[in-house]
């Protein structure tokens, strides 16, 4: 295997890791007011003494607001509160393999893309923010506002991840000067709006089977419910999207049988991650959701190779035109040897603590 294919397979296995990991992040956020009542912080224990119906006689009228107390805690946050800021290690090491590997590519998608990735960028502060600042509001005002800043940073991230797919499988404008450009028109074709509302149910469904996974049995039992109605919902956009890549308006792949096989392959896991949610295997169904969440990076990778960009009009950016040269290819290739195994070392050891259902074996986070 030569440099430029490992350093290609490693940035394709650091994305396919992001959108599984960052995926049920987003999906967690997206349902997070919707998967079940939130719990009530604990009280403060009553004082010792005698038990009274009613105040003392002497003691005067409460007069004014009750004062304000701790936010309801929500279990679907719960879920994921030990992993979502590990989780966008993955997105980090990404731009870095992108940048150091395959700078070419890096100047020419960012340009392209840079509306996009400032729209995620924005989603991943204000959903972060917000999840943390939610515990620390005092006032069930302030819990609604960061709760729907928590949806709308899961929302958003998710809905533009999957334009930016769309994009990509669809082809991105190139200029005179071979430069990519992206515009309104690009971003609201219907090929790419499918890709979007397609990715962004297939992550709240990735996210619900989280829940499922990781929450307790009631908890549970909702989420297995609203995963399986998402996974379902997915599939609409999923076969417009195929149906405008067969009249030609849609997916422009140089692989048309690899590109066939792959897409099976997507189908095929978002269905059985709908039948094991419908028929209660949490395990099986969280890894059926997490191979079709990560499929679609490989179906940009292999079913458009030799391309890493392609343009709607006109030759695209290769491999070869992309990647960097052999000496620095040569110098990344010792420091990942050293920092692959150790995000992956990472990974397991925190989902290996804290692994179990939440109120159970661990405590409530925010």
């Amino acid at each position: 295997m030569s440099l430029e294919t490992l350093w290609l397979a490693l940035l394709g296995l650091l994305l396919a890791g992001y959108f599984v990991l960052g995926g049920y992040d987003y999906g967690v956020q997206m349902l997070s007011p919707f998967l079940g009542a939130p719990r009530p912080a604990p009280s403060s224990p009553a004082p010792d003494g005698p038990a009274s119906s009613g105040p003392a006689p002497d003691a005067p009228a409460p007069s004014g607001p009750a004062p304000d107390g701790p936010p309801a805690r929500n279990a679907a946050l719960d879920a994921i509160a030990p992993f979502f800021l590990g989780n966008e290690v993955w997105l980090v090491a990404f731009a870095g393999v992108m940048f150091g590997a395959f700078p070419h590519l890096e100047g020419s998608l960012l340009s392209g893309l840079y509306p996009l990735i400032v729209a995620i960028l924005v989603g991943l502060v204000l959903g972060n923010a917000a999840i943390q600042l939610r515990g620390r509001s005092r006032t069930p005002r302030a819990v609604r506002r960061w709760n729907a800043l928590v949806v709308l940073g899961g929302a958003l991230p998710a809905v533009c991840w999957g334009i930016v797919v769309g994009l990509l499988l669809h082809g991105v404008p190139r200029r005179a000067d071979g430069s990519f450009h992206v515009g309104p028109g690009e971003v609201f074709a219907p090929f790419v709006l499918t890709c979007g509302a397609a990715t962004a149910l297939l992550f709240a469904g990735h996210g619900a089977a989280f829940v499922a996974l990781r929450s307790e049995p009631r908890l549970a039992a909702t989420a297995r419910r609203v995963g399986a109605a998402l996974i379902a919902a997915a599939g609409l956009p999923g076969a417009l999207a195929l149906v405008l890549s067969l009249f030609g308006a849609g997916a422009s792949m140089t692989r048309t049988g690899t590109s066939s096989v792959l897409f099976a392959l997507v189908v095929t896991a978002g269905a059985a991650g709908w039948w094991c949610l419908v028929r209660g295997h949490d395990a099986l169904a969280f890894t059926a959701t997490c191979a079709a969440t990560a499929l679609p990076v490989l179906l940009i990778g292999a079913g458009q190779y030799p391309y890493l960009l392609t343009a709607s009009s006109g030759a695209g950016i290769t491999v070869d035109d992309a990647v960097a040269d052999g000496a620095t290819l040569k110098l990344l290739t010792g420091f990942g040897v050293l920092v692959v195994p150790v995000i992956l070392a990472y990974q397991a050891w925190s989902w290996w603590v804290f692994r179990g259902r939440t109120g159970q074996r661990h405590p409530d986070y925010f």
